[in-house]
């Protein structure tokens, strides 16, 4: 969630993100709340941050276009996170000569992940896979790994409270319960949608319900339009415009705010939920989930890196930028590495995120209007936790909507993924959003406030009156300060496109401009709309492509 989703319209154009700022994930000792915990400490140096979710319609064509370059053009691509890798996959799919510099020693960016020394997998965050999101689900397809993706039942699962009464021996035994909305496969969209709704009685009263769908008739009838628009309102707002019941808020989409984008209805924009539900509405596997079947920088950066390598390019890690190399017109003329290596190339690409763009971004071009609005982007913190269990706490294979107020979405990953398959003990990996207040934390006291949450969803297993006690084997915390850029109202105007006034510098990442938001989805998109842009110019430019100085007169509205 990214981990939820975010989607919409077409894409026009023929055709991720990459690093975070700083994270803390260790393997912890000592007790936390009288709970054993591990009694081993692993400090891990790599920054990270996790993915959030987006979805979208139609998915463009896979050749970006049906001539190669006039020579082979060679371009730097800073980062291998999703956005660098989707473009420098385009890129070399297009006679060019990539080469992609990631600083740390692994790759992905926020779906980025690392091995314990017991050989299990920790990652950034709880990446989930949607019906919806083409162009992630076309990248699969070129890559011939589809089968790599776990698809679940076609259903939404959010956790009731459970009834935490103690028996008369003073122990609870009462087993954990959910609330599901199966979206029927014998249905067409939008009705499958409307029934899974209607048929589910445990959260919305029926009076809730047709409040809610009158206020949506605006998103169903005018589409994209409409739910641009309602970028200047947070979700709170619309929802009280459209004098829909509080509680639609409490039972729903609090929790499907924080899966989003990992922060409350108060703040997110309302056009990111409206994507999401347009698209659940709109095509009839949208909103069902997928599981990779292991760890991201295995099973999908891998084989992306390996065909970009196979087909001429590079991915190199451990070359982390330091500065950008201008020349007297302005344009970039080379990258400065740490270390001082310099690497120069025809054209550039960053698909950093949006904090490290920002320190990055050379003083010669502060003063330009296209890049101000990056000022008011910033990424959102997240903290995603990883507990190993001496036993079996669900056997629910899904993502689940946890419904608390420090919890987002988790999983049992034992259940959920087959590489990390345990048919005795769960591994549950679960979102900690909002995590502002958390943020700096020793892992400790994470781990803490994560098992006063889960008391409340398995009083059966934790707490002083579980009836069948669980212990914590081991566990890793995952701090991300700066994940994916935060979609609260009003940024839309502040998301720059892909091209820019620079003639031979581009943009790659989920905050730039493109229709699936914050998004592992969003990510892939702008990678490859950025390859677009760079094959735009680098054919129609011919031996003068990726010349000359800035372009004072340049604007988003142009280059759209």
């Amino acid at each position: 969630m990214g981990s939820l989703p975010a989607f919409t319209a077409p894409l026009t154009v023929p055709l991720a993100a990459s690093r975070a700022s700083s994270f803390v994930g260790r393997h912890a000792d000592a007790a936390v709340g009288g709970r054993a915990l591990p009694s081993r400490s692993v400090r891990v140096h790599p920054t990270a941050p996790p993915a959030r979710m987006v979805v979208a319609p139609a998915a463009p064509p896979a050749s970006l276009t049906g001539l190669p370059p006039p020579t082979k053009k060679r371009v730097a691509v800073i980062g291998a996170g999703l956005a660098g890798l989707s473009c420098a996959k385009y890129l070399v799919d297009a006679g060019y000569e990539p080469v992609v510099l990631e600083s740390r020693d692994v790759l992905g960016g926020k779906v980025a992940a690392w091995k314990d020394e017991d050989g299990d997998w920790y990652e950034t965050g709880l990446h989930i896979f949607f019906g919806a999101y083409p162009n992630m689900l076309q990248l699969f397809k070129e890559l011939d790994i589809e089968d790599r993706l776990q698809w679940k039942s076609h259903s939404m699962v959010f956790n009731m409270k459970t009834d935490a009464t103690p028996d008369a021996d003073g122990l609870i035994r009462a087993e954990p319960q959910y609330s599901r909305f199966d979206f029927p496969g014998w249905l067409p969209a939008p009705l499958n949608g409307i029934v899974a709704i209607l048929r589910n009685t445990d959260m919305l009263t029926w009076n809730e319900k047709i409040r809610f769908a009158i206020g949506l008739l605006p998103a169903i009838i005018r589409g994209q339009a409409y739910v641009e628009e309602c970028d200047e309102l947070s979700w709170s707002e619309w929802v009280r415009k459209h004098n829909i019941p509080d509680r639609v808020n409490d039972e729903v989409f609090i929790a499907m705010s924080k899966a989003l984008n990992f922060i409350n209805p108060d703040e997110i924009s309302a056009s990111v939920i409206l994507v999401a539900l347009n698209r659940f509405l709109q095509e009839k596997e949208g909103s069902k989930m997928a599981f990779l079947d292991g760890a991201p920088p295995e099973r999908l950066c891998g084989p992306l890196a390996e065909h970009i390598t196979a087909n001429g390019g590079e991915v190199l890690t451990s070359k982390p930028l330091r500065k950008f190399e201008l020349a007297a017109d302005g344009s970039v003329s080379a990258l400065l590495l740490a270390g001082g290596e310099r690497v120069e190339a025809d054209a550039y690409v960053s698909a950093m995120p949006v904090d490290i763009v920002k320190k990055l971004l050379p003083s010669e071009w502060a003063g330009l209007p296209f890049f101000s609005g990056l000022n008011n982007l910033v990424g959102v913190p997240v903290i995603n936790v990883h507990l190993w269990f001496d036993k079996k706490l669900t056997d629910v294979d899904h993502l689940l909507f946890s419904r608390s107020p420090l919890l987002s979405v988790y999983a049992d990953m034992s259940i959920t993924c087959k590489e990390y398959e345990d048919p005795d003990r769960s591994m549950l990996e679960l979102v900690l959003a909002p995590a502002a207040d958390y943020i700096g934390k020793s892992d400790e006291a994470i781990v803490a406030a994560t098992m006063d949450e889960l008391e409340r969803l398995f009083p059966q297993h934790i707490g002083p009156k579980a009836a069948d006690p669980a212990s914590v084997r081991k566990f890793h915390v995952v701090q991300t300060p700066r994940s994916v850029y935060k979609t609260t109202k009003g940024l839309q105007p502040s998301r720059p496109t892909q091209s820019t006034p620079i003639p031979n510098f581009f943009l790659a990442g989920d905050y730039t401009l493109q229709m699936y938001l914050a998004s592992m989805e969003g990510a892939v998109l702008s990678g490859k709309m950025a390859a677009g842009e760079v094959v735009k110019a680098g054919g129609a430019g011919g031996a003068a492509a990726f010349t000359g100085g800035i372009d004072k007169s340049f604007t988003k509205q142009a280059a759209m």
